[in-house]
């Protein structure tokens, strides 16, 4: 059976941990293999990227394989031609595939039905790649995370969500500051507060921030939801990530974003461009994570 990456619970603590550290080692010495050799790698991307699809092109040939991105232009996922069908399809040219998508169902679909590897690189639910990034950012600066508190401030989304299982494997505090009508899952926070997790939610950013070592957001529309963009500012009105704000954290305080930043909304450019800010890791960082899991995967 194919191993996949939907979610960071598709890992159990031991392996998230192993990859954690796995990827620290690749970065420190540029890692390169022949590991992925032989091997073609379908990007799939239904919605736009910069730093998903490019971190992904460039690990996969530092691994040796051979890299092809299908824009949803391009390609007839889940429209002309049933999902189930092009799995079984794309498992008979290819060794995996890099998905990113709106529904989670969609993958579950292409596991159901195709033979070869899935990597969520996004969907509505869940961003594995991109938190796990996150934590060997986070793990760069302190190598236990039990220790670490993580404050999420805005919408209840697929970022959130992804901390929220990220916290069930590596210990550390969440606490999360969501406005009304924006929370998370419910069945997923069920799910990953019975396996462990430590989060709370409130409605104060002040509250979620005190104390906190790194302080994450993410813009208040994502891609898929521009139509509510005026809504949205109206309900997040006091969810930005200020220097009034950062100075209730740790006094060592970091910031993290995942990219693209809107400053002046979720985020001020005060913040964005201070020494406390360590955005360009996070996005660097993507590349040695991705290396780590497909290792994880094929190894």
């Amino acid at each position: 059976m194919p191993k996949h990456f939907l979610s960071i619970l598709d890992m159990s603590k031991e392996e998230a941990h192993a990859v954690l550290a796995r990827a620290k080692e690749m970065k420190d010495t540029s890692h390169r293999s022949d590991l992925l050799s032989g091997k073609t790698l379908l990007l799939i991307f239904e919605k736009a990227s910069t730093r998903t699809r490019v971190s992904f092109e460039v690990g996969v040939r530092q691994l040796g394989g051979d890299p092809v991105f299908i824009a949803s232009k391009d390609s007839q996922l889940g429209r002309s031609e049933p999902l189930a069908d092009t799995a079984r399809v794309l498992s008979r040219y290819a060794d995996g595939l890099v998905v990113r998508t709106f529904g989670q169902a969609k993958l579950d679909t292409l596991v159901k039905y195709g033979t070869i590897p899935v990597i969520n690189a996004l969907t509505d639910e869940f961003h594995p790649c991109q938190v796990m990034s996150d934590m060997l950012t986070m793990y760069e600066r302190t190598p236990d995370l039990s220790k670490v508190k993580v404050a999420w401030v805005g919408d209840g989304n697929n970022m959130a969500h992804s901390f929220v299982n990220a916290s069930a494997l590596f210990g550390f505090e969440l606490a999360l500051a969501i406005p009304d009508g924006y929370d998370m899952d419910q069945d997923i926070v069920e799910k990953a507060a019975a396996m462990g997790a430590r989060f709370s939610v409130t409605r104060d950013p002040a509250e979620a921030v005190a104390g906190a070592h790194f302080v994450n957001t993410d813009v208040w529309a994502s891609m898929g939801q521009e139509e509510e963009q005026r809504m949205r500012e109206e309900a997040f009105k006091g969810f930005i990530v200020d220097e009034a704000l950062m100075s209730k954290a740790d006094a060592d305080v970091k910031f993290m974003h995942c990219l693209p930043a809107h400053c002046g909304e979720e985020v001020s450019a005060q913040v964005f461009e201070s020494s406390a800010s360590i955005v360009w890791d996070q996005a660097e960082n993507r590349l040695h994570m991705q290396k780590a899991i497909m290792e994880w995967i094929w190894k």
